[in-house]
């Protein structure tokens, strides 16, 4: 389970190929700019989907980055922990 106890935000899916040679790249953004929650969720996803991953604190909310197409799994995985998603 995450440790970030308040869920008054949503996270937003999106894929993104340029400027990464051509490999595709799922990016949760909107999230929550907490090192700790950023950490495990990014370390959650890339258990769960099985790919590489890292996470951002650039700008004012935090981003994931999973690579691949894994739109799906990571909606359905977010929406186990209670983190409502758009996109």
């Amino acid at each position: 389970m995450l440790t970030i106890t308040s869920r008054n935000f949503i996270a937003k899916l999106r894929i993104e190929k340029q400027g990464r040679g051509g490999k595709t790249v799922t990016v949760i953004s909107d999230l929550p700019k907490l090192e700790i929650f950023l950490k495990e969720l990014t370390t959650l996803l890339k258990t769960r989907c099985g790919s590489g991953g890292t996470y951002r604190m650039d700008g004012k909310d935090g981003t994931v980055e999973i690579q691949g197409d894994k739109r799906d799994l990571i909606r359905a995985i977010l929406e186990k922990e209670g983190i409502t998603t758009k996109g």
